[in-house]
């Protein structure tokens, strides 16, 4: 104990058996005390302290009972085995989590900041007013387990509004709610047990997905996508025996195309024929900025083989952590036993408040302002751009929420992309969104959070690191 001075501080609230513990355990973590090394006699160490014996036999218990000693009767007690910290992995220098899709987490949007709605345009105040009424009320009921696949008023609203949003004819029971668009694909994968089969992923395509697939490992196959869409031919040129396919056939992640009728057929088809399973990621769900957005695919699937996902990131917010699936009859029993045994729904409070949300009415005006909103927006950042850009860097395309903005070949997309965070700007590069080469170089532009009268300031800044 020589090499391990315990300094104690009786001005402190903190009890000193529990400073003593705590001097000893950060010796033995450290490794100046080494493994099998005797402790102090309590009698010798509460002499040395000037604390009486039984202060002395409270941290050497508690040290005991954390494995951290042994206690060997006469023998006395002994540090315990341990791995040195020193062979530990370091944590201090944390790697950024899906550098490609995540600046940074918790943090404000940014201007040109894609996946996130606008901050200023939410109904705070309403929103407020339901979540602490529906926390009292949680509060006030019986402590007991809520339903692990939602809160039933929640199912019921989610089901009658696909009904009239996205087309979709389903029942309360065939809807499950999950821990965002990231929870839902984690229990759509784990529900059809699929193994390490084959997938196909649009390409370009959402990088989580691609992702999370691979960390189950599935076999994933780009098929590219145009016009169209997915290019259903080539799917099966490359991979006719895929078990499962991943689309965002309502506005195409991150591209804005619409599936075309025939395509959806054709997947529904292959489906039908391969017994192969559709997760539908109903990406930016009914936020169509032009016109009435397309009835969902699952709302052709009379086979069975869709499993629609949606969540309320893009709507409401994404820090509610708060998504839906909609399964097929046959498989809404397996579903429910796997979310109650594994992936049970968020929190109940948050679950019914959106229910009230969408009970009253609120929650379609909310789309119908932000819509309003987002295509002013848009039309400004373009324009806005139009008059700047050359022939090198310009518009390419208009992408749901967002405006894509081409580069030259010889450029880094991602490079640009992290030099515009120094300066504010958060635009997405593209070209992790592919994965065949060649990877197409741009930058998608969120439109939600735009700040109008630094708009032209902004853009500016943008192009000159393009250029």
């Amino acid at each position: 104990m020589a090499a391990l001075p315990i300094d104690l501080d009786r001005a402190r609230r903190t009890p000193l058996a529990a400073q003593i513990y705590c001097a000893i355990r950060e010796g033995i973590e450290t490794g100046r005390l080494a493994s099998g090394a005797r402790l102090p006699s309590w009698q010798d160490l509460a002499a040395q302290l000037g604390v009486s014996r039984g202060t002395v036999r409270l941290a050497y218990a508690r040290l005991i009972a954390e494995q951290f000693a042994i206690g060997l009767g006469p023998a006395g007690t002994r540090v315990a085995e341990r791995q040195p910290r020193s062979s530990m992995p370091d944590r201090s220098q944390e790697a950024p989590l899906l550098p490609e899709l995540f600046y940074d987490f918790g943090s404000a949007p940014l201007v040109f900041q894609m996946g996130v709605p606008s901050q200023g345009a939410f109904p705070f105040k309403l929103w407020s007013r339901l979540l602490t009424r529906e926390t009292r009320r949680a509060a006030a009921v019986p402590v007991t387990y809520p339903d692990p696949r939602g809160d039933p008023e929640l199912r019921k609203e989610i089901a009658a509004h696909l009904g009239l949003a996205r087309g979709i004819r389903c029942s309360p029971s065939q809807v499950l709610i999950t821990g965002g668009f990231s929870g839902a694909l984690g229990l759509a994968i784990q529900g059809l047990q699929l193994g390490r089969t084959g997938a196909w992923i649009e390409d370009p395509g959402f990088p989580l997905t691609r992702t999370a697939l691979d960390l189950a490992g599935m076999h994933v196959t780009a098929v590219p996508v145009d016009a169209e869409g997915l290019d259903v031919a080539t799917g099966v040129r490359k991979a006719a025996g895929a078990a499962l396919a991943v689309v965002t056939p309502g506005q195409q992640a991150p591209l804005g195309m619409t599936m075309s009728l025939p395509r959806r057929f054709a997947l529904l088809d292959w489906a039908r024929r391969n017994e192969a399973w559709i997760i539908e990621d109903d990406y930016l769900s009914e936020l169509q900025l032009k016109g009435r957005a397309a009835p969902a695919l699952a709302s052709l699937d009379h086979g069975g083989r869709v499993l629609h996902i949606g969540s309320f990131s893009k709507t409401i917010s994404p820090a509610l952590r708060l998504g839906f699936m909609v399964v097929p009859p046959e498989l809404y029993r397996r579903f429910g036993e796997l979310a109650a045994c594994l992936a049970p729904a968020p929190a109940a409070a948050v679950q019914r408040a959106v229910a009230e949300f969408l009970r009253d009415g609120c929650y379609l005006r909310h789309l119908r302002r932000m819509k309003r909103l987002y295509a002013a927006r848009r039309e400004t950042l373009i324009r806005c751009l139009g008059e700047m850009a050359s022939d090198s860097i310009k518009v390419q395309a208009t992408a749901g929420l967002a405006v894509v903005l081409s580069l030259p070949e010889r450029a880094s997309d991602v490079d640009i992309a992290l030099r515009a965070l120094q300066f504010g700007l958060a635009p997405a590069p593209l070209s992790p969104w592919y994965m065949q080469s060649p990877r197409q170089q741009g930058l998608l532009l969120g439109v939600t959070n735009l700040i109008e009268r630094r708009l032209p300031a902004d853009c500016r800044r943008l192009l000159e690191l393009a250029r």
